[in-house]
């Protein structure tokens, strides 16, 4: 039986003590997991019971370590994953599959399929394509019975905040607002920030001699070469050229991940290759550019999120560059989890590669 007390243990293993809006959560998160399931195999949808927890707020503020946490424990269904993750899957899906009435509807049913309990981490609505696409998925999750977890940066109403397509966007925030229960977390504590700093720097600045012999020690020590050589790779089928390639970490420079011209599903497909990366040669001023800051942003989102190692040799210390910029969507967010990825708290795939154990799905988005 998955209850509050529960949950607040597993927490407490962690070293969270919930404050107020978490604790609503929690109770939340309980009954969501708790509902009884009808005698086939949907849920429960009785009017009075919400389909789903929606979870808003500053970065940090310990949103998805709550979610995941729930989600470890709940004994169902279920399917966790970060929101780019599924945009790239749907996309996929509806480019291969037959035409019809509503082949968006018929994708979305595929997709759901077996899954009682869904949590995106991230969500976010900027474009009306995905605006569209999201949409309808929801009405189609909402009628078969899934349950729902969603974790954002932005209140339900804050959703598509362009205000030229807003407005055909109500529909969906008003079906957000009406099945689920929508959660402030408002507290004052960014719990990315204040860790122990790692043992070893993840983070250089400038780009000196010291530098780069910081990060070749981090490629040998990983790779276990003394072997360093360019090669050209593969990212979303667009080539890449690298410094170096081993099996577990990639290092290039950050004209090629990020100046030239890229998207989020290279990202995923590097993050799915390798545990680690390094970004070298990264110049500031580049990130003046939006379409630059904002792939940036993109790459740091996935590679956290799929707990991946960061090494990046900047001209400036990048986190203080970044403080002021604009031109891309949630660099508070970047901020935060650049401040957890130098902690000791942050442990990545490669660490745990290292140690012979698997990376935890833990954050505090």
């Amino acid at each position: 039986m998955l209850d509050e007390a529960r949950i607040t243990r597993a927490l407490d293993a962690r070293g969270i003590k919930p404050d107020a809006r978490q604790r609503e959560a929690i109770s939340a998160l309980a009954a969501l997991i708790g509902a009884q399931r009808h005698a086939r195999h949907a849920w429960s949808t009785a009017a009075f019971a919400p389909q789903g927890v929606y979870c808003h707020g500053l970065p940090g503020r310990g949103k998805s370590l709550v979610v995941d946490t729930v989600f470890e424990l709940a004994q169902c269904r279920k399917r966790r994953l970060h929101f780019h993750e599924f945009l790239r899957e749907m996309n996929r899906r509806l480019v291969n599959a037959p035409r019809g009435d509503d082949r968006l509807g018929d994708v979305s049913r595929q997709w759901l399929d077996g899954i009682e309990l869904l949590c995106f981490d991230e969500f976010h609505v900027h474009d009306i394509a995905d605006a569209f696409l999201i949409g309808r998925f929801l009405d189609t999750a909402i009628g078969l019975g899934t349950r729902i977890v969603l974790t954002s940066n932005y209140a339900p109403d804050d959703l598509l905040p362009d205000p030229e397509f807003h407005e055909r966007f109500l529909p969906t925030i008003a079906q957000i607002r009406r099945c689920f229960t929508v959660i402030h977390f408002d507290g004052a504590r960014d719990y990315r920030f204040g860790g122990e700093a790692a043992e070893v720097p993840r983070f250089f600045a400038p780009l000196d001699a010291s530098s780069k012999v910081a990060l070749r020690d981090i490629f040998v020590s990983h790779e276990g070469t003394t072997r360093i050589e360019p090669v050209t790779l593969s990212a979303a089928g667009r080539p890449l050229t690298a410094s170096a390639a081993g099996t577990a970490l990639m290092w290039a420079d950050f004209e090629q991940l990020c100046v030239a011209s890229r998207s989020h599903l290279d990202y995923l497909d590097l993050a799915e290759q390798w545990q680690g990366l390094i970004i070298d040669n990264l110049y500031t001023a580049s990130l003046e550019q939006s379409h630059t800051l904002q792939r940036l942003v993109w790459l740091i989102d996935i590679f956290y999120d799929r707990k991946r190692a960061l090494f990046i040799a900047s001209d400036q210390p990048i986190e203080a560059t970044l403080i002021g910029l604009e031109g891309a969507h949630d660099l508070s967010r970047t901020l935060s989890r650049l401040a957890e990825m130098q902690s000791r708290t942050y442990r990545s795939a490669l660490d745990e590669a290292r140690h012979g154990g698997n990376a935890s799905a833990m954050d505090a988005s």
